[in-house]
Parts: C-alpha cells; structure tokens; sequence
C-alpha cells in the first residue's frame, strides 16, 4: 500500500509515487526522499529527483518518491536522499525541522545512505551558515564546512574534476564555503568559481554524502553521477550489487562533451 505522504512528479508517471505491488518490484523498490521541495528547490533542483526516478525506473528499478516537507515525519525507509538550493529565507525557515531531524539524518550517513545535497541544503549539511545579514544558521555537521553569505554573488556555468569524471553545471550563490582540515572535495574547479573564488575546490564529499552548488540540474547533465547515486542506494535496497541496464545517455554525452569543449578551450 502507498504511503499517502508520497506526491507525483510533475511530468512522470503516476505509478511514481506508488509502491510496487508485491512480486512487481522488478529489482527491487529504491526510495528516494526530495527534502523541501517548496522551500529548498529553486533554479531547476527538481529534475534532480525526476532524472534519479527515471533513471531508476530505467534501470529495472522501482523508484519510490517521498517528499519531506517541515513539520512531518521522515519516511521510515529510506535509500537516497536530495534537497536543492532556496532563498536565505528559505533555508531559516526549514532550520527548525532539519534540527528535529539532525540525529536521524547524521546516521542515515553513517549508515552510507547516498545524498546530494545542492546550494542551499549544501550548507546547512555544513558546520554552519552566515546570512548575509548576519544571522548564523547551524548545520547539521555531516560536512565539514562553513560558510559565509556574500553582497556578491558567483554566478555561472561550472565545469569540475571529479571522481566521476568531469562535471557540468551552473552556479548561483553568494555563499562562500570554506572546508575543514581534512575535508575532501566534490571536485577541482576547471571552470568557474567553485566553493569561495579561491582556492579551487567546490563542493565536498564525506562518504556517500555529496554537496555542491551546481544546479542546472546537476544529474541530468551528468549520467554517471546520477548512476553513482543510484547504484549505492541499489545496494543498500536490495543488499545486492547494482545491475545497472545499458542507457541510451547519447544526447546527454554530446550536450556535456560540448559543454566541456566551450568553456575549456
């Protein structure tokens, strides 16, 4: 029976948002959490969830989509998790539920469920967040970094040096993110300003956690990304390795080798 928490995504199909019935799970059902779409999902962060649906579904899987939304539970099961960039306001008003939720999310790390956390979310997964007012938004400290709100905004198209090859994106923000000692990258500016215009780094990644400011969204131009996510939530669902299926990504390789060859040559 479907969890009546659970919401469509826009553009696809209804069975989205419904449990498989039982021997129609194909591989097996990965759930996959969207925190605070109407707070925390500006600048195209949705189609992170839509592509991982899809690409769930393509892969034989069944996706399984929640939105968590403040002042409501978390779901009981849980394989992945995204939440997206918003306004400072935004991100003032969900600080109160994502306290509530701090203890449960730090071992749903630990536990090495996979996340992606964009901009905004990026941050309050950080030490802590300074608005540019001046008002200090903790984190919850899953990575080690802080940050501090800028009048000055870095924008642009992204390119980075990952461990998922090179990745493409679009950044918007004002924040300037500082790591910890010993906190690794999600990758090495090629293009772009990354975490703070300094010193080369953007994003950062502790186990299956990511952060980063790329938007665009991030998974749709980056399939292998995407299928990284997928296939550490794949394991954890089924207690298997993933079987990932051969995708079609054609159009999706030539926009990100076009995009790469612009902005580097």
């Amino acid at each position: 029976m479907s969890d009546p928490r659970d919401v469509t995504i826009l553009g696809e199909p209804a069975a989205s948002d419904r449990v498989a019935d039982p021997g129609h799970e194909g591989k097996g059902e990965i759930h996959l959490v969207h925190m605070y779409p109407r707070e925390m999902s500006i600048y195209g962060d949705l189609g992170n969830t839509r592509c991982l649906a899809a690409r769930i579904r393509r892969h034989g899987y069944v996706p399984v989509v929640h939105q968590h939304h403040p002042g409501q539970p978390l779901p009981e099961t849980i394989h992945l998790m995204v939440g997206g960039g918003g306004q400072d306001s935004g991100q003032v008003t969900v600080e109160a539920d994502l306290e509530r939720r701090a203890d449960r999310l730090r071992a749903l790390a630990v536990a090495g469920v996979p996340m992606l956390m964009i901009c905004g979310m990026y941050q309050l997964f950080g030490q802590s967040f300074v608005t540019v007012e001046g008002t200090r938004v903790p984190g919850l400290g899953i990575l080690d970094v802080t940050t501090q709100g800028n009048a000055t905004r870095m924008i642009g198209p992204v390119v980075l040096s990952t461990d998922f090859g090179d990745v493409v994106g679009y950044e918007n923000h004002s924040g300037a993110t500082v790591l910890g000692q010993g906190q690794d990258p999600f990758g090495r500016v090629r293009h772009g300003q990354g975490n703070n215009d300094a010193d080369g780094t953007e994003g950062a990644v502790t186990g299956h956690v990511i952060g980063s400011y790329l938007h665009g969204p991030i998974l749709p131009a980056n399939p292998r990304l995407a299928d990284a996510l997928i296939g550490w939530a794949a394991e954890l669902a089924t207690g298997r390795a993933f079987a990932p299926e051969e995708l079609d990504d054609e159009v999706a390789r030539q926009a990100h080798a076009r995009q790469v060859a612009r902005l580097l040559r």
